[in-house]
């Protein structure tokens, strides 16, 4: 086994070189005078079955940059999940795993506003979601379902950590909760949360910023890579980098301290669109 760990830990590596994928990244933290000055690779076998005659790994990329920006240095890591066929001693059909997102429920404006019931008002406290998004990052708290596509999942673990309050349940086109193994939409489909952020009049909303600039560590990030008007994504903003500008935490793909734009990302493309949240009361 640890051979074939080896072996694919070296194939992964030689492969992103020869695609263009490690140019790529330190051509994008150049253009913010960002210089990766180590990185480290490590891997975890989690599954293995037989397909068509040959052996299929599933296997889990652990990747750490040590990032220097002017006098400030920070840790970037990224998990993702790949499959490769294993015959006759070679490596082949080597690809990500790509999980489908679920389809975009339909949330009516007068349903994501608020219920008759008015909500006290809240303090969102940023470090307590913050750190529920550092201690969460790269694990999955068993308190709530793991999803295949996680990431608003995990957004909503975060918030709800900073004191968002639920409301809504047990309509799942209603509100904002997670309630006794079942959730809203709004709670677990990147769509939906984002329109919720815009919509919601009581208890968690969010206010539009118009720069990444402009958010605070606990904040959230909305992307919608095809520019098509589904939103697919969602980030949790832990800290800044040197110059003022959001990194963040995601689920899915589980990444830390990763930069907002999501440049370096395979679903990223020129059409691309964001939305910025500021958390708490409007």
């Amino acid at each position: 086994m640890e051979k074939i760990k080896k072996e694919w830990l070296d194939y992964f590596l030689s492969e992103k070189q020869t695609t263009g994928w490690w140019q790529k990244k330190r051509s994008l933290c150049k253009e913010r005078d960002a210089e990766i000055i180590r990185i480290h690779g490590d891997g975890r076998l989690y599954k293995e079955f037989f397909f068509d005659n040959n052996r299929v790994y599933h296997y889990l990329v652990h990747l750490s940059y040590l990032i220097k920006q002017d006098d400030f240095f920070y840790l970037e890591e990224e998990i993702t999940p790949y499959e490769f066929r294993y015959h006759d001693g070679e490596i082949t059909n080597h690809y990500p795993i790509h999980y489908e997102q679920p389809e975009n429920p339909s949330i009516l404006p007068e349903e994501i506003r608020g219920d008759e019931v008015s909500l006290e008002r809240f303090t969102y406290d940023r470090n307590q979601a913050v750190r529920y998004a550092e201690r969460w990052w790269n694990s999955y708290n068993p308190a709530y379902k793991k999803f295949d596509v996680d990431c608003t999942n995990y957004v909503s673990q975060c918030l709800y950590a900073g004191g968002a309050p639920m409301r809504g349940a047990p309509s799942r086109e209603t509100g904002w909760w997670y309630q006794n193994d079942n959730w809203s939409f709004s709670w677990a489909v990147a769509h939906s949360l984002r329109w919720y952020l815009s919509g919601s009049t009581q208890g968690l909303q969010g206010t539009e910023v118009d720069d990444a600039s402009e958010l605070l560590p606990g904040d959230i990030i909305c992307y919608d890579f095809q520019g098509d008007g589904r939103w697919d994504h969602n980030t949790i903003v832990v800290t800044k980098d040197a110059y003022g500008m959001p990194l963040v935490n995601a689920h899915t793909n589980n990444s830390r301290n990763r930069y907002w734009s999501y440049e370096d990302s395979a679903a990223w493309t020129p059409d691309i669109k964001y939305k910025f949240f500021r958390i708490g009361d409007k």
